[in-house]
């Protein structure tokens, strides 16, 4: 029946879902008026929307209002009648069924062997390659047990893990999305060994894919014919699809062409369609007392959903919305170098849902899943999970204060029992009239789960309980819930032995007081605690900084290293870097091309660069002197004074592919106010390097000419005196770029 053929038969009071706040209201008059709306709009539109009283929201299906506390200002506070579940499930079944019918549904793909893994594929980080715990660049190899060892130990392990292996880096160079997995340390074979531990150890492998990156030079075939071959090389599980409202069906075809399947995650919900080859998604959720069912989850239950809730410090909101939803989590602390680790008591929370799923997981995708089975205590939200003669109830406490005694109520059947699986006990039923009462605690913002059995559980369910009853002697608030910001360290510099002459193609800069004053351009993050770095005068990291400091005099390279003078070092000193991937990358046969003797040297990693440094006798410049040397004292915005000037530095590249960087002399009216050279606009220029547990950094000063278009989300320019922009690093081959140069800096006396 539609809706308007509805305001015929229902009578004047009735219950409503939110839209008119499940209380009590005249609906006949609202109803004929809404129909007035929907006709006029059918008139534009050409069609009726499906019909529901309760419409998604994005990705999010809504509860019945009445079971939401009501203020006063809001109107008459009501309680739901019994009827009120009931209608509102019919209504969320009749419109699942019909939606089935107009999208012409095929679950298939959903019982591809490959990818049934996802089903149960509850704790997923999103893992940047420059995480510490991943790759130690000392020792030239992939730490994959160490990465687990420590999820295991904080959080009880992860399911699937996304490599991140791309932005916020790319864009310094033209490497696309592809290139940047091919620069990980050890190629693509190197990759693919690190697969094999993920996969040792039970835990799949996802990729990003971005197809925002079309201002990078393109694959040499067709986007999806390039990701699957590069997944397949690199025995990756499946694609993450950043900012992408679900995964063409190309790309599903692609890896399934070449017998390779892939599981295709689009960050945004695709549309209901696209759930036939989307088996995963992420869920960007929002969070009401009242929760909120998966759109997707709810179309096929088979459907895996990771909850991204990045910025978010508070994790309980996560977990128990993707708890009440048979769903996971994407259990991301990394977020671009910026730590937001997961707290002590988040952490516990985390281990003891992850487990309870784990258990409980073909239960999970139970195609009679019951969402917000009717429970006593309000703040207490429950799914049923049948599955054969067995059913599991996931349960979640809203609240903030611990609920004890009656909980909810189960037909009595001969033969069954009850058993709290979260606290490992067996349940004593009380029998009243036709239903039978289970009674148990559940705390605060905590979380409970109900098996149903006829006779002895078996050993899976056994082991669980007894894992959970271990695990669940001390209570989820007994753990520390304070988020703490990481501390960064500012990598050591030797000084170099002082000198007083005037070294060879070197400017002195005098020093003394010297305000820095200086801003990252981190894309995301805001002003919050943990963006950018930390210098030594500072108690955290952050994008605003500003210190006045006494700066010893010094000497700074009037050009940038040029090609003819790294030609030297490699000659005199034979310098042979550990990880040659990319190095001197636009070199032939050991020397640079023709012509390129004055253009500044690029594909050089900070280690390649320091390298240089001490056979010269230098040091790379701390970012203070490099600024000083560029801005004086003046606080001017450009070396050459307080307005751009485009004649100073070169033209940029805004095509697919790099040209290559100017001579370093080619524009002297962008010289500093001491006569330093070609410090804005052509390339990047090494500074400091800082670390914390985590993460490695260093400061990259200058921009360059180099400059992809088509996408907010490429590397940041910061040609501005006040500017800097920050490089993870990994190791030296992903490290390196055709847009980063270096210049030396002595100490002076």
């Amino acid at each position: 029946m539609s809706f308007c053929g509805m305001a015929s038969r229902l009578p004047n009071e009735a219950f409503f879902s939110d839209k008119y706040r499940n209380r009590k209201v005249d609906v006949f008059p609202v109803m004929l008026k809404s129909c007035l709306g929907l006709l006029l709009g059918a008139l534009s539109l050409g069609a009726f929307a499906q019909d529901t009283l309760y419409p998604p929201h994005e990705q999010q299906i809504p509860a019945p209002d009445c079971m939401n506390l009501h203020f006063a200002w809001e109107g008459p506070t009501t309680t739901c009648p019994p009827f009120v579940h009931e209608r509102w499930l019919r209504d969320l079944e009749h419109w699942r069924a019909e939606r089935r019918i107009r999208i012409a549904y095929d679950g298939s793909r959903y019982e591809i062997p490959a990818l049934q893994w996802t089903q149960s594929s509850f704790i997923q980080p999103q893992m940047m390659v420059q995480d510490r715990y991943l790759y130690d660049p000392a020792a030239g190899k992939y730490t994959v047990d160490r990465y687990l060892d420590d999820l295991e130990k904080r959080y009880g392990g992860i399911d699937a893990v996304l490599v991140w292996s791309t932005y916020p880096n790319m864009g310094i160079d033209d490497r696309n999305q592809l290139e940047m997995v091919e620069s990980m340390p050890g190629g693509v074979e190197g990759v693919r060994q690190m697969t094999a531990e993920f996969h040792k150890r039970g835990v799949k492998v996802l990729f990003p894919m971005m197809m925002w990156d079309q201002g990078t030079h393109p694959p040499a075939r067709s986007w999806p014919d390039a990701v699957a071959a590069l997944m397949k090389a690199v025995d990756a599980d499946g694609i993450n699809g950043d900012t992408q409202d679900g995964v063409p069906l190309g790309f599903t075809l692609a890896a399934e062409k070449i017998g390779h399947p892939l599981a295709f995650q689009p960050e945004d919900g695709p549309s209901d369609e696209g759930l036939a080859w989307n088996v995963m998604t992420w869920g960007q959720y929002s969070f009401p007392f009242l929760p909120m069912l998966d759109r997707y989850k709810w179309l096929e239950t088979r459907h895996m959903v990771n909850i991204s809730d990045r910025w978010a410090p508070e994790k309980t909101n996560d977990l128990q919305f993707a708890f009440i939803n048979g769903v996971g989590w994407e259990s991301w602390e990394n977020v671009w170098g910026i730590w937001i680790g997961i707290t002590p008591r988040n952490g516990e929370a985390t281990r003891r849902v992850a487990t309870i799923e784990r258990g409980v997981a073909p239960f999970l995708v139970s195609p009679d899943w019951e969402p917000l089975y009717p429970m006593h205590n309000f703040g207490v939200f429950a799914s049923r999970w049948p599955l054969g003669k067995e059913t599991v109830w996931t349960i979640v406490n809203r609240t903030a204060y611990e609920i004890g005694g009656r909980q909810m109520d189960v037909p009595p059947m001969p033969g069954m029992r009850y058993f709290d699986l979260y606290h490992g006990v067996e349940l004593t039923p009380e029998i009243e009239g036709a239903e039978a009462v289970l009674s148990f605690p559940i705390e605060g913002n905590g979380f409970g789960a109900v098996l149903a059995t006829p006779g002895e559980p078996g050993p899976r369910m056994q082991e669980l309980m007894k894992r959970m009853a271990a695990m669940t002697v001390k209570p989820l608030k007994d753990w520390p819930n304070e988020p703490a910001v990481l501390k960064q360290a500012i990598i050591e510099t030797t000084r170099t032995e002082p000198i007083a002459g005037d070294p060879e193609g070197m400017v002195k800069i005098p020093g003394g007081t010297f305000v820095f004053k200086v801003r990252g351009t981190e894309i995301e993050g805001g002003a919050a605690d943990g963006v950018d770095v930390q210098y030594p005068w500072e108690d955290s990291p952050r994008r605003f900084h500003e210190h006045e400091m006494d700066v010893a005099p010094f000497f700074i390279d009037e050009y940038p290293v040029t090609n003819a003078e790294f030609k030297k070092f490699l000659d005199a000193a034979h310098y042979e870097p550990r990880d040659r991937i990319n190095f001197l990358r636009d070199w032939k046969n050991g020397t640079y091309p023709a012509g390129w003797e004055k253009k500044p040297v690029t594909w050089v990693s900070h280690e390649d660069a320091e390298a240089y440094a001490k056979w010269a006798g230098k040091r790379l410049p701390h970012e203070w002197e490099w600024q000083l040397a560029a801005q004086g004292t003046d606080g001017r915005e450009y070396p050459w004074g307080n307005r751009w000037v485009p004649a100073n530095v070169p033209a940029p590249v805004l095509g697919r592919t790099m040209t290559s960087p100017e001579n370093v002399d080619a524009h002297p009216n962008g010289a500093s106010p001491y006569g330093v050279m070609d410090m804005v606009g052509n390339v990047w220029q090494w500074t400091d390097e800082f670390e914390d547990e985590h993460t490695r950094a260093a400061i990259l000063r200058g921009g360059e000419y180099y400059q992809p278009q088509g996408s907010i989300w490429y590397f940041p320019q910061a040609y501005r005196n006040d500017e800097h922009s920050k490089l993870l690093l990994m190791a030296p081959g992903y490290d390196r770029s055709g847009g980063v140069g270096f210049r030396c800096v002595m100490d002076a006396k």
